[in-house]
């Protein structure tokens, strides 16, 4: 049973053997970085961030016991084969490892991750809100330590909403009127994009309204609870079914060469987004250089009582493969465990912080974004984002789940089912593949 189990958490990255370029351990010339104490423990790291050699540097200046040896093993998924890769032959995975929080659980399952509460994460757990210290944990387990999350807004263009006199909306009922509104008025471009391979993106709107797809705990592995066509979710996505179907938004791939473009030439006027996507969008060539752009909160369905979502995040891992786990933990609680790392991580990485001292400093609240003209968004719109975040659970096989709901969601839109079919068709697919694979349905 355990190994069928481990079988299908790898379906991130069950790739051949050819993609095994890394060698067990860490040499100095194996390192990105330069080595400043060559006598002292070496700890390899795995890690895509921007301007993380920076980052990476700092900590070995300030660490004469510990020296972090950095290797960009590639992003997302391409990293997480090499990783999986790694597991099944034994070694070849490095000590650290960077991981989306949503793939934890599909790595703690296959006992490639270290508990860190032998190593002290509890100490530091201080540092973090529940939300966040909820995403790397899993009963009294904790599989990480946070690093930054995607707390969520609203990004607009404000000179295409004055243009066509449409307010900025707060609510969804709103959004929708403003979409129409700006149709009406023969707007060359639509409001915004609902990309059916969003993923997280996608179940972040779903969990605005209460949806709760999983129940699981690294407790009981064998064990799993699956809901992902509950009635919040099938409400949401009726609700982006219609602006689909009447042309009222965009139905276009994420993060794609025709996406981005869309982005900043003006055929989108709202970007619902992360905190990292101010960032993003910032990085963009060909932006419009007339373009306005401002933040503003997530639109709510009740704005009485508003809900706060969570798009993304990253954590620092450290694998049951690492020589010297203590070590190991070390670098995974103190890498971005000062202020003065952290101004490189936002500065230059357009990272948001989920270590609390930064977080709730002066310098991060009132930072001013010349791509927003100057507009302090983080005490606008994401710190308030962020503190009402209170986590999410993933299943141990989100990979294919996201896949899954990509196909079906992608189905939707081309008229071949409705909202509430293609969540039960979800349902009834994913419920098939947990009990193939081993898992007993809560």
């Amino acid at each position: 049973m355990r190994s069928k189990l481990l079988a299908a958490s790898g379906v991130v990255a069950v790739a051949a053997a050819a993609l095994t370029g890394c060698t067990p351990g860490a040499s100095a010339e194996s390192c990105t970085n330069e080595i400043l104490q060559p006598d002292a423990t070496q700890v390899s790291v795995w890690a895509w961030y921007p301007a993380f050699e920076q980052v990476v540097d700092l900590f070995n200046e300030t660490h004469d016991e510990v020296q972090i040896c950095w290797t960009n093993a590639g992003q997302g998924n391409d990293e997480y084969t090499k990783f999986s890769t790694a597991i099944e032959s034994g070694s070849g995975a490095p000590d650290v490892i960077m991981l989306e929080s949503e793939v934890l659980s599909s790595f703690s399952i296959r006992d490639a991750l270290v508990d860190l509460t032998e190593y002290g994460a509890n100490d530091v757990k201080g540092d973090y809100s529940e939300g966040a210290w909820k995403d790397v944990s899993s009963g009294d387990a904790v599989y990480a330590i946070p690093v930054d999350g995607g707390p969520m807004g609203m990004l607009y263009r404000q000179d295409i909403l004055d243009e066509y006199g449409i307010p900025v909306p707060t609510t969804w009922d709103e959004f929708a009127a403003a979409a129409q509104a700006l149709k009406d008025a023969g707007a060359p471009g639509v409001l915004a994009d609902f990309p059916t391979n969003g993923r997280a993106y996608n179940q972040a709107l779903f969990a605005q309204v209460g949806s709760t797809p999983f129940v699981y705990d690294n407790a009981k592995p064998t064990e799993i609870g699956i809901e992902v066509n509950d009635q919040p979710a099938k409400d949401v996505l009726a609700y982006w079914e219609k602006l689909a179907a009447d042309g009222l938004v965009g139905t276009e791939d994420a993060f794609t060469a025709d996406y981005n473009t869309k982005l900043v030439d003006g055929s989108y006027a709202i970007y619902i987004a992360a905190a990292w996507g101010p960032g993003y969008l910032g990085g963009l060539s060909d932006a419009d250089a007339d373009a306005v752009w401002r933040a503003a909160p997530v639109p709510q369905w009740d704005p009485a009582n508003p809900v706060q979502i969570n798009w993304g995040g990253s954590t620092f891992a450290v694998t049951t493969q690492a020589k010297d786990p203590e070590a190991a933990a070390i670098v995974a609680k103190e890498v971005f465990g000062t202020e003065e790392a952290w101004k490189i991580g936002i500065e230059e990485a357009a990272l948001f912080p989920l270590w609390k001292p930064i977080l709730e400093s002066d310098y991060f609240r009132d930072l001013e974004y010349p791509f927003f003209g100057g507009q302090q968004i983080n005490k606008d719109v994401f710190l308030e984002a962020a503190s009402g975040y209170t986590g999410f659970t993933f299943s141990p096989f989100q990979n294919y789940a996201y896949d899954q709901l990509t196909e079906e969601l992608y189905a939707m839109v081309q008229g071949e089912k409705d909202a509430s079919q293609a969540l039960d068709d979800l349902q009834v697919s994913l419920e098939k593949y947990a009990t193939e694979q081993g898992f007993t349905l809560q």
